[in-house]
């Protein structure tokens, strides 16, 4: 069955009290198009955008998508700038698909919140997620948090090659093919018998198979000497796959989970940096008033759903309606702006929040 939605203006009235409420702690608000560049999106995010977002073309500018989420825009807009620190809102419609859960809404709305430029970015992170819990507060949601860097360093720091690196870091964000891919690099799984005679051959490549689909065979040629070329590496270590499995196991207290980490990190040093930066945002967001001996962190958090964060992220949960997704969700994305800015990096953090879900759990007053 399809959610109930709440009356539009409803959402609205909230949408706007909560932007307000970001402008009056001295965020700018901002407005984005609704119609975006597929290429720009397609460039950051993939095929897999088009299997979540809506599609459709213009005669002059090509192929558009509805706004699927701020976050693009709002970069580019401050991108453009002259990359001073600044804070933005903003609030409006977003379209998704939702072949997953068809019962959730396509259409709703977002507010956010973003800063660019903080020059310490413990310091930054806990603003921001003490902005959102105290917006929050009346919701009484429980928050959960992790840090996608700490997953960056574990794989920069893999005793492999750069290649196998390279193809463990694109996949960090899509939690099966990056188990797939540990275990075909630590050879726990056999090669399918098709890429096994593949790749013991020396056959031409017409001889392999017939020619079909719109790679070049120059494209084909090199594919199949990179897959010959990794075939012949040794496997990666059974203890690398152990330490893999016990990073992306933690699931505690934030206190207890660095911990845990720190201890995993006897033998994965790389992840020390990281785990130094989690321990400043922690004295950082204590220092603000929150409750982080309480606080949840889960390692593997965001890797489904945030694939252009690169550090801290977190979200907010109503745990009387387990069926509702995140009120609220954010986090940090630094390597964006270098994306989006053509090789200029600014550091960025922010999130957004539901409104039509705060209506739907009673609202903020």
């Amino acid at each position: 069955m399809l959610q109930s939605t709440p009356d539009k203006s409803q959402a609205r009235i909230a949408a706007e009290a909560i932007c307000d409420g970001f402008v009056a702690s001295g965020a700018a608000r901002v407005e984005t198009d609704i119609l975006l560049p597929a290429e720009v999106l397609l460039d950051l995010y993939g095929e897999d955008i088009r299997g979540r977002a809506y599609v459709t073309s213009d005669p002059e500018r090509g192929e558009m998508m509805l706004r699927p989420d701020f976050t693009v825009p709002v970069v580019q807009y401050h991108m453009a700038g002259d990359g001073s620190p600044a804070s933005y809102t903003y609030f409006g419609e977003v379209f998704r698909k939702q072949e997953d859960h068809p019962e959730r809404r396509s259409e709703f709305m977002q507010v956010g919140y973003e800063e660019f430029g903080g020059s310490d970015s413990a310091v930054s992170d806990a603003a921001v997620f003490g902005e959102f819990s105290k917006v929050l507060a009346p919701l009484g949601l429980r928050a959960a948090t992790g840090d996608i860097g700490i997953l960056i360093a574990m794989v920069a720091g893999l005793r492999t090659t750069e290649d196998r690196r390279t193809a463990l870091m694109r996949h960090i964000w899509r939690p099966g093919r990056f188990t797939a891919l540990v275990k075909r690099f630590a050879g726990l799984t056999p090669e399918p018998a098709s890429r096994t005679a593949l790749l013991a051959s020396d056959a031409p490549l017409d001889a392999v198979g017939v020619m079909i689909g719109l790679r070049g065979e120059s494209e084909i040629t090199g594919r199949i000497d990179a897959l010959r070329s990794d075939a012949a590496q040794a496997p990666m270590s059974a203890e690398e796959v152990d330490l893999i499995s016990a990073v992306l196991a933690v699931s505690e207290t934030c206190p207890n989970a660095l911990e845990h980490l720190r201890d995993i990190a006897v033998d994965m040093p790389g992840l020390l940096p990281a785990l130094d930066r989690f321990e400043a945002r922690c004295d950082a967001m204590a220092k603000r008033g929150v409750d982080v001996d309480a606080l949840a962190f889960e390692a593997s958090y965001g890797r489904t759903s945030m694939e252009y964060y690169d550090g801290f992220v977190f979200g907010f949960y109503s745990e009387a309606r387990p069926d509702l997704p995140p009120v609220a969700t954010g986090g940090r994305y630094d390597a964006l702006t270098r994306r989006l800015g053509q090789g200029r990096e600014i550091p960025a953090v922010g999130g957004v929040i539901r409104p039509d879900l705060v209506c739907d759990l009673g609202g903020l007053a």
